[in-house]
């Protein structure tokens, strides 16, 4: 299968199959997907939690309007962005792109405290719609790289972010739930897969200037 043909097999998966599993060597694929999304400035000022406690899992359905894909799915991916201390994520950033490049030039850390005062510049509300933007760069690897893999997963809005902060314990360590993605096997009961995908024409969607 090709990139194309991938993207037309996935869908939003409505029904997972709860016997199935993601296989450990899978998971790692997908992690090390979300790992080299693209992010603002390269900083990936987010974090990302993987569910499979069955417990938190039943705490965080009640708190996502009781679909069952929250349970029912192999993993729950958390996409979670930080709130808080952005002058120490960007230390943290620019330490490791001297640790990882091997350059320690003073244009480095010049180009640290840019996106510093950048950020800075901005008001809580922007900093809080950038942050969370971010998580959705991520979230776009992670669906790639299923549709590649043939996992299943459906992107989710439809849940309580104060109620899941509060279970995760998030708030006190700077975290925000932004987006969600239950991941595993569709069901065969599932009729959302026998849907036909609905999208623009290229006319439609494309406009060369």
């Amino acid at each position: 299968m090709n990139l194309i043909d991938h993207l037309n097999w996935r869908y939003a998966t409505k029904m997972f199959d709860p016997k199935r599993k993601v296989s450990k060597q899978d998971l790692e694929l997908l992690k090390e997907a979300i790992r080299l999304s693209v992010s603002s400035y390269g900083l990936q000022l987010y974090k990302v939690l993987i569910i499979e406690n069955n417990e938190v899992k039943a705490a965080l359905r009640k708190a996502s309007w009781d679909q069952s894909q929250i349970t029912d799915a192999s993993q729950l991916f958390v996409f979670c962005n930080y709130t808080l201390d952005y002058d120490r994520h960007v230390d943290d950033y620019v330490e490791r792109i001297i640790t990882t490049q091997g350059n320690s030039s003073d244009g480095i850390r010049e180009y640290g405290e840019f996106i510093k005062r950048s950020i800075a510049k901005m008001s809580t509300e922007e900093r809080k719609s950038w942050s969370e933007k971010q998580t959705y760069l991520a979230l776009n690897n992670l669906l790639i790289a299923c549709a590649e893999l043939k996992i299943d997963a459906c992107p989710m809005e439809g849940f309580n972010k104060q109620a899941y902060n509060r279970i995760l314990g998030l708030d006190e360590l700077g975290l925000n739930a932004a987006v969600i993605a239950p991941v595993g096997y569709r069901s065969a009961s599932d009729k959302t897969q026998n849907r036909k995908k609905v999208r623009k024409t290229k006319k439609e969607l494309f406009q060369t200037a």
